[in-house]
């Protein structure tokens, strides 16, 4: 079965009207534009990017998207047409981290964080609505963020870059909503283009962008979404992210990007000889050669050798599943069932503990894949999970109302 379907022209457009027709009716006058920001799925490199490591990324067509206008007496006025409940009216001047709100801190913390910065954004009447899967590991936090900023940043003329955008969109989910991720869902949300995989430093943020053509190749890249979020993913990202900074410590490294590939057996080996705990030694294995599969990746694809790609997917979802631990049984299953059907390659992708997994396969094989998929989640007694292409799409940009998206 397939579902999510990918965001064309034609929805584009409708998604521009209606959205422009339902805040005018909500807030009395009509917006000074629409934004949209996708989500994202990230090829390879997990759990690296608050490492200053490597990341592939690249956008969904599944988008937030943003009715917005500008407004001078100090009011932000929020309402998404996702979430039961009316408008939620905060004072930019009062904005404080931590201070709740619910799906409207992420929009809230982008606020928050451009005065910080020293931005003038004075206010702002805002209705937003998604596409973007909540709780699939997409980055659905992430594109209100982006969208929020880029909306902002051409209303009150700031002049800010899309990388810049991205880190106070991460400044905001750090600081202000309370979730210490890295820099990768909001860089691929404002930076990614179409037909591209992102190649992304997160250390200085530099960037290339990669030809990602599979259909070129015959090949498909299924999204699987388990449908599931387990409570153990609470806390657990935090936890991992504070055992890497551990044992960058204990090797005397400003972060674990600093060990090379080639030094790992000895670094885990003096780790072990110190008695650091056996978790961080896990971590640190994850980190270091996950950063070594986003190198082999990116080497695969420039020789256009994509399907070699494959068994690069499935030693990383080991390394995620054995060492990092943040995958799950159904994940797993997705794995499992996946190349038992003949797939190329799949993993876990995003924060796992539920969430969603990518899938490599010959588009001819693709609808076999996913049939087997589905059966072996009903046969487990889960959820039907949801399947769809991986498409990559633009970054963030204007809409307008005809004609191609600005």
């Amino acid at each position: 079965m397939t579902d999510h379907a990918g965001t064309g022209h034609a929805e584009l457009t409708a998604s521009f009207t209606e959205l422009t027709a339902s805040f005018t009716e909500l807030y009395g006058h009509a917006p000074e534009g629409v934004w949209a920001a996708p989500g994202r799925v990230n090829l390879i490199g997990e759990y690296t990017d608050f490492n200053d490591g490597f990341v592939m990324p690249l956008a969904l067509p599944h988008a937030a998207r943003a009715a917005v206008a500008r407004r001078t007496d100090g009011e932000l006025r929020l309402h998404s047409t996702d979430v039961p409940g009316g408008v939620v009216s905060l004072r930019v001047e009062e904005l404080a981290p931590r201070s709740g709100h619910g799906w409207a801190a992420y929009p809230a913390g982008v606020v928050w964080a451009l005065r910080e910065a020293g931005h003038p954004v004075t206010g702002a009447d805002i209705e937003l609505t998604s596409t973007v899967p909540v709780g699939a590991g997409l980055s659905s936090s992430a594109a209100l963020e982006v969208v929020t900023a880029l909306a902002l940043n051409d209303l009150f003329e700031l002049g800010l870059s899309a990388p810049e955008l991205a880190v106070l969109g991460q400044r905001a989910e750090n600081d202000f909503v309370g979730v210490p991720c890295g820099v990768m869902d909001q860089m691929a949300s404002a930076c990614c283009t179409e037909g591209h995989a992102l190649y992304l430093d997160t250390r200085d943020l530099t960037q290339r962008q990669v030809p990602f053509d599979l259909e070129a190749h015959g090949l498909r890249l299924l999204v699987v979404d388990t449908r599931v979020k387990h409570s153990l993913g609470d806390g657990a990202y935090a936890e991992r992210r504070a055992g890497c900074e551990a044992g960058a410590r204990a090797l005397g490294i400003p972060t674990l990007r600093d060990l090379p590939y080639d030094g790992l057996g000895d670094a885990l080996g003096a780790l072990e000889a110190a008695g650091v705990d056996e978790s961080v030694v896990r971590y640190v294995r994850h980190v270091v050669s996950d950063n070594h599969r986003v190198e082999r990746v990116i080497e695969l694809l420039d020789a256009g050798d994509v399907r070699a790609a494959g068994p690069v997917l499935d030693d990383g979802h080991r390394s995620l599943r054995d060492d990092l631990r943040v995958s799950c049984p159904e994940l797993d299953l997705v794995v499992s069932a996946a190349g038992a059907a003949g797939a190329l390659g799949a993993r876990m992708t995003g924060g796992g503990f539920g969430g969603s997994a990518i899938v490599l396969v010959e588009d001819s094989a693709a609808d076999t894949v996913t049939k087997a998929v589905v059966e072996a989640f009903t046969s487990a007694g889960h959820a039907v999970p949801g399947v769809f292409p991986a498409v990559p799409s633009a970054g963030a940009r204007r809409l307008v109302p005809a004609g191609p998206a600005a």
